[in-house]
């Protein structure tokens, strides 16, 4: 814990359990928050901290942080590059991701 305002941590945090707030360090490699947008918030070497108070708990998080838009192909589209170019399902949904959902692009970059 930072050392506040000159304050000694270990009297902090006897405080703090006075209280009855409680926080533990977690060990974590990474965390992903998915967003209901289909967003992901990705946060890589994470320092995470969890705070129990009232029966409650919540959780802050540090790190570097990265965010990624989640892609969904639909059936009909991985159908249409699959006709359009005679590739596996498989090869035409790695297209599309790879163009993030341009039948025309995706169809383009096959034929070439």
């Amino acid at each position: 814990m930072p050392n506040l305002g000159g304050l000694d941590p270990r009297r902090i945090q006897s405080m703090m359990k006075q209280m009855g707030i409680e926080n533990n360090e977690i060990s974590a490699k990474r965390v992903i928050i998915e967003t209901n947008d289909n967003k992901k918030i990705i946060i890589e070497n994470p320092s995470v901290t969890e705070i129990s108070m009232q029966g409650q708990k919540s959780f802050q998080i540090s790190g570097d942080v990265k965010t990624e838009k989640n892609l969904e192909i639909p059936e009909d589209d991985i159908l249409m590059v699959c006709e359009s170019t005679k590739l596996s399902k498989e090869d035409a949904k790695k297209l599309l991701e790879k163009t993030e959902g341009d039948i025309a692009k995706a169809i383009s970059l096959a034929t070439e």
